[in-house]
């Protein structure tokens, strides 16, 4: 049977360990083999889980990249016993997916990818494979990645660096590396980003674009008016925002600023801050709870929502629009990135960045007309467009494809 290898920071956690996990199991239910090795936030898998290092492997890697700007070029004894394990067990594609967060060393592992016969599947989640250091770059407004980075003005954003700025010779490391391997397919999650690619260096290889899936059973309407008492929302018009990080790019300062819009039966729910944002969010009209990977309660808190709200400055196709969608609750997000793609007129409304104004005035709309006017258009859409089981199955028809072509 053919055997599929997925590369990823996390296993079944967050938004692209869920998307890892789903291709996993899509493979399995076609009869494949699969593996997913992974560095940190171990979950349960239908995938054989494979560590890669240990906590001692990613603390030096950030110690690397903290001091010396080397993000992807540490771990090195950990790349070499994952190429070991590849070896091994002989995969028919790698699948690769975030290759930043501490725990590869990107020069060994292209290194022998270009050199093996494994077709290479590689789904980008951001952008930070065609930059000298960051993951996004359009909140800063930078385009050095279309030409050569250097004096990166994010140095100090994640990965972040506070001593040297390598940009330039990441730039063209990266730009060598990335470019090595024969035999490769780039997966962009989204329009927007299949643009960006075409505008990279990475633009010689082929393209398919397959936006992100979710599980429609999990995030599906549910019942639960006992969670509404139990927060203390009777009566109240929830406004809803999730995040895995808080912060301006992703629209937290916003959020503030509508709050001083709000009506005295409304509210908004923020979940994913840590304990100094919700310190700092109490008291303005704002609800902060904590990071959950509890799906169903997830669902729950969409559902519960009158409107979800995604001021995000930078993003690629954002999961939770989708989320939110099928749970019957429409969206309201910035024109950023392909934030927008998830949405239609009868599910949503997209303003432009920053305005305020025009994020109330899009609560106000779906308020008048009543959330149960959208509900359905929502969940139709989710379940047609963003299904994992139709989404992945896209994966497992490439991989064929490529197989068939070798």
């Amino acid at each position: 049977m053919p055997t599929l290898f997925q590369v990823n920071s996390v296993i079944n956690s967050g938004s692209t360990g869920r998307i890892a996990e789903g291709i996993g199991q899509a493979a399995i239910k076609r009869g494949w083999e699969s593996y997913i090795a992974y560095a940190r936030n171990e979950h349960t898998s239908e995938s054989e889980a494979i560590r890669i290092g240990n906590e001692w492997d990613i603390r030096w890697h950030g110690i690397q990249t903290r001091l010396l700007d080397r993000h992807g070029l540490a771990s090195t004894n950990a790349t070499r016993k994952l190429i070991q394990r590849i070896e091994k067990i002989g995969p028919d594609i790698v699948q690769l997916h975030n290759l930043h967060g501490y725990y590869l060393n990107i020069q060994i592992l292209f290194d022998y990818l270009g050199d093996s016969d494994i077709p290479v599947v590689w789904t980008l989640h951001d952008c930070w494979p065609i930059t000298g250091h960051c993951a996004h770059f359009s909140f800063a407004g930078c385009e050095k990645w279309k030409t050569q980075c250097e004096h990166c003005p994010q140095k100090r954003k994640y990965p972040s660096s506070f001593g040297l700025d390598r940009s330039y010779k990441n730039y063209i490391l990266k730009k060598k590396i990335f470019t090595s391997i024969p035999y490769m397919v780039l997966v962009p999650v989204s329009n927007w980003l299949d643009g960006i690619i075409e505008d990279s260096f990475l633009n010689k290889y082929p393209r398919k674009i397959i936006h992100n899936g979710i599980d429609t059973n999990t995030f599906k309407p549910t019942q639960n008016e006992e969670l509404r008492r139990d927060l203390r929302l009777q009566d109240k018009h929830i406004l809803l925002g999730v995040a895995n990080v808080w912060d301006s790019r992703k629209g937290l300062e916003d959020f503030i600023e509508l709050a001083k819009l709000l009506n005295d039966d409304e509210v908004i729910i923020l979940v994913g801050l840590d304990k100094r944002q919700i310190e700092k969010v109490s008291g303005k009209r704002i609800l902060g709870l904590g990071k959950t990977e509890n799906t169903k309660q997830l669902a729950d808190l969409y559902t519960l929502a009158d409107a979800f709200i995604n001021p995000t400055w930078e993003d690629n196709f954002p999961t939770t629009n989708i989320e939110a969608l099928a749970c019957g609750t429409p969206v309201i997000t910035y024109r950023t990135g392909g934030s927008p793609e998830a949405l239609t007129p009868e599910t949503g409304f997209v303003v432009e960045q920053g305005d305020i104004a025009g994020l109330r005035g899009a609560i106000d709309t779906i308020r008048s007309k009543g959330k149960s006017s959208y509900s359905s258009a929502c969940r139709e859409r989710a379940v047609k467009m963003f299904n994992k089981d139709s989404q992945y199955e896209q994966y497992i028809q490439l991989y064929e494809e490529l197989l068939a072509t070798k």
